[in-house]
């Protein structure tokens, strides 16, 4: 072959690349546009569905509301006042024993009175009203506790087994009533606080926290979820699918399955022994 041939291949090699190299840049950004538009529609919904182009709505518990009603933690305190009633003497912390459910029956008028409806109103006044009465209920089961349990040790108590499961199931009950305030009260600040939003991190992590698409965005904590968690606590001495966070709150469900455990196995064991 001669020279002249050889340029002219060369030549016509050159001409040729050119072509090729245009065709392979053409294939690789059909495949980016065809990739880009797989992404849109994987990540974001088509246009005219629902929620299209909007991002998902902040949830009701990390932003201001208008605060949950009072009603269910007045139901729960009139019930713990109701189960004093039923004590015997002996387990009252102050006599007469009317004396005292009297007295928690006034600062709940009070605090009712404040404030009746929506909890969502700052004030001092009320908050320290509102601890004062659950204190009050915690001081006085917590002396109906520890009467009966050395009363069952010692044999003083529980001669028939009807009153004294009627009485260990009272102290109980009040119990769990009594943490599912403190809960309340103090979960990032108490239901207030938790209405104005004003404490990012909270002391439980509920279900709907940690999956959100499980509730709907108006979904709050309220006092039922918190009388759930202390039931569940007092039931089981252990956390079920609520998980305290913070110190104080792993230190009061400790407190509380202590409680619990200590009320239930001695009045189920002298209530045994008498049935036998």
């Amino acid at each position: 072959m001669s020279q002249d041939d050889e340029r002219a291949g060369s030549q016509d090699g050159r001409r040729e690349l050119p072509a090729d190299s245009t065709m392979i840049l053409e294939g690789i950004r059909a495949l980016h546009v065809r990739l880009e538009e797989l992404e849109r529609r994987v990540v974001r919904p088509e246009r005219g569905g629902p929620g299209a182009g909007k991002p998902a709505p902040m949830p009701a518990w990390k932003r201001p509301t208008e605060g949950e009603a009072r009603w269910q933690a007045t139901v729960a305190v009139v019930v713990a006042i109701a189960l004093q009633f039923p004590l015997p003497g002996k387990l009252t912390l102050v006599h007469p024993v009317w004396l005292l459910p009297a007295l928690e029956g006034l600062l709940l008028v009070a605090l009712v009175t404040a404030n009746p409806r929506r909890l969502n109103r700052e004030s001092r006044a009320i908050r320290m009203l509102s601890l004062i009465l659950v204190a009050v209920l915690s001081l006085a089961n917590a002396f109906s506790v520890a009467r009966l349990a050395v009363g069952l040790v010692h044999g003083t108590e529980g001669e028939n087994a009807g009153p004294l499961l009627i009485t260990g199931g009272a102290i109980w009950l009040t119990n769990v009533i009594v943490f599912a305030l403190w809960y309340w009260e103090f979960d990032r600040g108490g239901p207030v606080a938790r209405a104005n939003a004003t404490r990012t991190y909270p002391d439980f992590q509920f279900v709907q926290m940690t999956s959100p698409q499980l509730a709907p965005p108006s979904w709050e904590p309220a006092f039922g979820d918190y009388a759930y968690l202390s039931f569940t606590n007092a039931a089981a001495f252990s956390p079920t699918d609520v998980l305290p966070l913070t110190r104080w709150a792993k230190t009061a469900m400790t407190v509380q399955s202590a409680v619990s455990i200590v009320t239930v196995a001695l009045v189920v064991a002298r209530a045994v022994n008498i049935f036998r």
